[in-house]
């Protein structure tokens, strides 16, 4: 029996199946699109690293408790390929699983899933409240402020970064190359800046 690979329509439809609150949403959409980004940089297959990036999360919003327990369930359940789900449960690698990053694809999911969360956190602190003029070294000074955005791990990040024998900053610009593709269905496009107000003649 040949093994069904899931569409990418599939696939959202299932993360709306389990997922309401926007900005998980939001998350699964940067992380889908930084995973493709990274996929067509390295000659692999976009429509599968982004189908995986955009589950990951699958099960966060209904059972945090049980993390990628949960996901695993779902996705067995639903008949997706074994390397998908394997896939998926090593962006939790030490945290929620012990499935290690083996491949390059689940390489950069683990190094990439919270760094998306950082870019975003550093984005929404700017007054443009664009992704379209970050630049990786005001993310990298937002890094060093350990306070900001605390629940972005930098261990993490940077075991990550480690993992792939890339540097951290060569990695922040893949994300924010990726996010950048989806800046304006996540709302990070300067949609949410607030406009100045205009000065009236007395």
């Amino acid at each position: 029996m040949s093994t069904k690979y899931p569409s990418r329509e599939e696939a959202f439809a299932l993360l709306t199946e389990y997922n309401q609150s926007e900005s998980l949403l939001n998350h699964a959409l940067s992380v889908e699109a930084v995973m493709r980004h990274i996929a067509l940089l390295n000659g692999e297959d976009p429509e599968k690293w982004g189908v995986i990036g955009l589950v990951h999360d699958l099960d966060y919003e209904k059972y945090p408790e049980i993390h990628c327990q949960k996901t695993e369930e779902i996705l067995i359940e639903r008949g997706w390929p074994e390397e998908y789900i394997r896939s998926v449960l090593s962006h939790a690698w030490e945290l929620c699983t012990d499935v290690k990053p083996e491949s390059l694809m689940e390489k950069y999911l683990y190094a990439i899933d919270e760094l998306t969360g950082l870019v975003t956190a550093c984005v929404l602190v700017r007054p443009s409240k664009s992704l379209m003029d970050l630049k990786v070294k005001s993310v990298r000074k937002k890094w060093k402020a350990k306070h900001f955005a605390a629940g972005a791990s930098r261990e993490v990040m940077q075991k990550g970064a480690d993992m792939l024998g890339v540097e951290v900053s060569d990695l922040i610009q893949m994300v924010i190359d990726g996010m950048r593709t989806v800046a304006s269905d996540i709302s990070l496009d300067g949609s949410l800046a607030v406009p100045s107000t205009p000065i009236l003649d007395k």
